[in-house]
């Protein structure tokens, strides 16, 4: 009898899954990447919310955690995954450098924000209003993380490439069995495909569909993550992520006209040279209203977990929430109200 049975290979599961292995526990993992969102996520890791300038208090326990976990990962498999990088947030007016000031004196965010105006003379970005500097961000290779640890638990025999059916779970008080696999626990980490499954389709997981581009810009010999209406993210060999839209109608993962659309005319004003569209993704972000993750059991069900809601930011919080959730589990530790679906009633 193993551990963990994880349900979803995605950000969320694969952190769990490494989660597993720092504590000694035995684990595998079912996936049919049916759900793409964490393979095509801009892959930013960002303690502050720009657009409303808030953060949380569990911010610097998550960025710290985000550091350590992903090193491990990195000596582990020989591979770079993780890549700090500086982020500018571009102002538009003197109101907004008076906002970012304001913002900078609270005690939640004044550990990220800069608190002297940056003066960079990027060109091809005009910005007569500078930019505002956020400390401790950067980004993570999303699908080389992905792919090399999917054929990392391949290897061990940890990762099976199939569909979850459901009506093959058979739940007992002390264990789960689906086919030949017995364990101690299931954890459902399935993002937005968490819609089919019977034992939590009732949580208010709406998904947000998001487009990006990868664009060739040979002139833009940009270093750091622009924030503007968009991000701007340097890949290197003149690549840039670009993104993201937001859709909260459309549920699919097809890229879309409309989509295009809107990130062209987002790029044209903001960037004063040629570009060439590489590359168009789409993918439904798992996202919840009150943009909280959501952990815990099936209230019928002690073995049953659910791993989920990491909406835009599950670089950040996936490596956290995983910890949160395994202390729940492995040391009865309360996993805070703010991450517990008990803040949620059953409808």
């Amino acid at each position: 009898m193993i551990d963990f049975l994880i349900v979803g290979g995605g950000i969320a599961g694969l952190c769990f899954a490494e989660t597993c292995i720092q504590n000694n526990k035995s684990f595998l993992v079912l996936s049919d990447d049916s759900q793409n969102s964490s393979r095509i996520a801009g892959g930013l890791y960002n303690p502050v919310v720009l657009k409303r300038f808030t953060s949380t208090e569990d911010a610097l326990l998550q960025i710290d955690y985000l550091d350590e976990f992903y090193t491990i990962i990195e000596n582990r498999l020989q591979i770079q995954i993780n890549f700090p990088l500086p982020l500018l947030r571009k102002f538009f007016s003197i109101e907004e450098q008076n906002n970012w000031f304001q913002a900078a004196d609270q005690p939640l965010l004044s550990p990220f924000l800069k608190t002297t105006l940056i003066h960079n003379n990027i060109p091809f970005i005009e910005s007569k209003f500078n930019y505002g500097q956020v400390l401790r961000t950067g980004y993570l290779d999303t699908s080389l993380f992905l792919d090399t640890y999917q054929n990392y638990l391949l290897k061990l025999d940890l990762f099976k490439k199939e569909t979850f059916d459901y009506a093959r779970l058979i739940v007992e008080k002390e264990h789960v069995a689906y086919n030949n696999i017995q364990a101690k626990n299931i954890i459902f980490a399935e993002g937005f495909g968490v819609h089919s499954n019977p034992f939590f389709s009732y949580l208010p997981l709406d998904g947000t569909k998001g487009e990006l581009f990868v664009i060739r810009a040979p002139k833009l010999k940009l270093t750091e993550i622009i924030n503007t209406s968009i991000f701007i993210l340097p890949l290197g060999d003149d690549l840039f992520r670009v993104g993201a839209t937001y859709n909260w109608k459309d549920k699919t993962d097809i890229p879309t006209q409309e989509g295009r659309d809107e990130l062209i005319f987002r790029i044209k004003e903001i960037l004063q040279c040629d570009f060439e569209i590489v590359s168009h993704l789409a993918g439904v972000r798992p996202t919840v209203k009150d943009r909280k993750p959501l952990l815990g059991n099936h209230e019928n069900h002690k073995n049953i977990y659910v791993l989920n809601g990491l909406g835009t930011r599950g670089v950040l919080l996936g490596p956290y929430c995983c910890k949160l959730l395994f202390e729940y589990i492995e040391n009865n530790k309360e996993i805070p109200l703010h991450y517990s679906i008990k803040r949620l009633k059953k409808k």
